[in-house]
């Protein structure tokens, strides 16, 4: 078994991100996998300098270790999205080849005012209505597209369950390289994953909708998809998803607030059902107790405050 955690150096690591990274570490060591630590910077004007070391150092707070990553290298280097373009480019053109891509100069405003633009499955906006799709010829700072088919994409996620998607109807053709040359998430993600022989993906369910993408990628370019599993998202106690632009409580925050490792280990495992309230408990435990069949497939409020780990 092969998996990873795939951070973005836009912030510090909130509850939820660690929880994550937790999950998809201790689904790996469970099984005496190897563990990938990627970093995905491709959103050049979000990425704060410095905080890729940061989020690393979060990690290994938490008793946290990889096989592979920036600073330990490893047989599939480079681990870090923005040298990795050539890769990107590559699957590109093997796309391009077999007529499945083409240019879009739409902007977002225009593709919102379409008339037959529904809104799509997730946070990506309304589905592509099709505009430039007969587009033959490439056009200087357009975007590529992904052509969608009509079919539903079927995957079987290891938490989830049976999941169907439409993503002709829900998202339409998606952007696989960005006007300024870079490639898209879907993309580059599915090409880093294939190419470092990913065999698990542990990630939030909000990513739900991007696997049946990454699906129709795999598929075009030949290759082999990991198997998914997609882990209830951490909510605050409003029930509204943690995110570092809401300054959710990081890491750095409990770490200041003179949390123990221990004590914030067992409260993330306690919220998914790996420990018992008030457990403290090393990282290596959680992966000695690691079981899908006892983490809820759907989100519930967890409440907490970075004080509350002071004394523990």
């Amino acid at each position: 078994m092969r998996g990873r955690f795939a951070p973005s150096p836009t912030g510090r690591l909130h509850l939820g991100n660690a929880r994550t990274a937790l999950l998809a570490w201790a689904q790996v060591r469970s099984a005496g996998g190897q563990f990938v630590l990627r970093v995905e910077d491709l959103d050049q004007g979000r990425v704060r300098p410095g905080v890729a070391e940061q989020q690393m150092d979060d990690l290994r707070w938490l008793g946290l270790d990889w096989d592979e990553g920036p600073d330990v290298s490893g047989p599939f280097a480079p681990y870090t999205q923005s040298e990795r373009q050539a890769d990107y480019d590559n699957a590109l053109a093997e796309l391009s080849s077999r007529g499945l891509v083409y240019a879009c100069t739409c902007t977002r405003r225009e593709i919102a005012a379409a008339a037959s633009a529904p809104h799509g499955a997730d946070d990506e906006g309304p589905c592509y209505p099709g505009t430039c799709r007969e587009t033959r010829h490439p056009h200087p700072g357009a975007a590529l597209r992904f052509r969608v088919g009509p079919e539903p994409v079927h995957f079987q996620d290891l938490l989830q369950g049976p999941q169907t998607f439409f993503p002709a109807r829900e998202i339409g053709d998606f952007v696989v390289r960005r006007k300024d040359g870079t490639a898209a998430y879907q993309l580059a993600v599915m090409v880093d994953d294939a190419a470092m022989g990913i065999t698990h993906v542990l990630r939030g369910a909000d990513l739900l909708p991007s696997t049946a993408r990454q699906i129709l990628l795999y598929r075009a370019l030949g290759l082999e998809p990991p198997a998914w599993t997609h882990v209830p998202l951490l909510l605050t106690p409003d029930g509204e998803r943690l995110a570092k632009r809401d300054r959710a409580v990081t890491l750095a925050e409990a770490r200041a607030a003179g949390a123990r490792p221990h004590a914030v280990v067992g409260w993330l495992a306690a919220t998914c059902g790996l420990a018992n309230a008030g457990e403290q408990l090393p990282a290596t435990e959680i992966a000695a107790r690691f079981d899908l069949a006892r983490i809820p497939p759907r989100s519930t409020p967890a409440l907490f405050a970075p004080e509350e780990f002071a004394s523990r």
